[in-house]
């Protein structure tokens, strides 16, 4: 075989496959959103995300959507550091 690698020895081996070395990209669903937490009304998650308050939406098929893991990770991270720098009213 001209410019492939074979993983084993025998003549029924499969090609090597090229993986991606970035980090795997894992989707939620809506579903997903409401399990962690995040139970508003696909209304004001459009709003959100139309301001760039909340990660943007990825159309998969139709009306099927999904939101990066790792974005919505992001977003709780830096709500938490927004939590840090707020003031509340002292009493």
């Amino acid at each position: 075989m001209d410019g492939i690698s074979t993983i084993g020895s025998n003549s029924n081996s499969y090609p090597e496959v090229q993986r991606h070395k970035g980090p795997s990209q894992v989707l939620l669903s809506r579903g997903d959103l409401r399990a962690l937490g995040i139970r508003v009304s696909n209304s004001s998650l459009l709003r959100w995300e139309q301001r760039g308050r909340f990660p943007r939406r990825i159309r998969m098929a139709g009306t099927s959507v999904a939101w990066l893991k790792a974005e919505v990770e992001a977003w709780f991270e830096a709500r938490a550091e927004e939590r840090k720098r707020h003031v509340y009213a002292e009493f």
